[in-house]
């Protein structure tokens, strides 16, 4: 078991670290080639737009993933903050299982549209959009699977098999430890 749990960290590191930083490597050089040739050689290059659209979208759809595995997303925690530990679990289910059924529910569309987009390819490179709108399958899969852990241990402390906590970090920031002269 501690095989198969491995493996998927290290499937779950590839997906949500590597590739990310792979293509905004990639990225970032070839903005700089484009730069260069464009403005050094007076030839700009008719290819860099097309792989810079591509792996801006890889980067941030992949790593948005990432972001989720460690809470370090945007959050609106006005409300939240000022709940019980019991009225933060019940957000936290709530919140979860919306984020769930939303992306469960779109999934299939979205995996429908981008085989759909299979046939038509980019103007230059001539790559199948299909493998240009490929992370935002990956994305939705990965967030529901969180979700769904999520909604797991959240249940086991509605259950009482795990103790319950309030939230007093968001994103890993002690939020009780804050005064005015760190905010400066």
């Amino acid at each position: 078991m501690a095989g198969f749990k491995r493996l998927g960290q290290v499937i779950l590191d590839i997906l949500e670290i590597y590739v990310p930083a792979l293509s905004f490597v990639v990225l970032f050089v070839v903005f700089l080639v484009q730069v260069f040739y464009r403005y050094f050689l007076n030839s700009p290059l008719t290819w860099p737009p097309e792989v810079i659209s591509m792996t801006f979208i890889w980067t941030t759809v992949l790593g948005a993933c990432y972001a989720q595995r460690l809470a370090e997303h945007v959050s609106f925690t006005v409300v939240y903050e000022r709940l019980s530990a019991r009225g933060q679990l019940i957000f936290r289910l709530l919140g979860n299982a919306f984020v769930a059924v939303a992306f469960l529910l779109a999934l299939g569309p979205v995996t429908n549209y981008v085989q759909f987009m299979a046939f038509q390819q980019t103007t230059v490179l001539r790559i199948p959009y299909s493998w240009v709108y490929a992370p935002f399958i990956i994305f939705q899969v990965l967030i529901v699977g969180r979700m769904l852990y999520a909604l797991y241990k959240d249940g086991l402390v509605l259950i009482g098999r795990a103790p319950l906590v309030r939230d007093e970090a968001i994103g890993g920031l002690d939020l009780t430890e804050l005064d005015a002269e760190s905010l400066s």
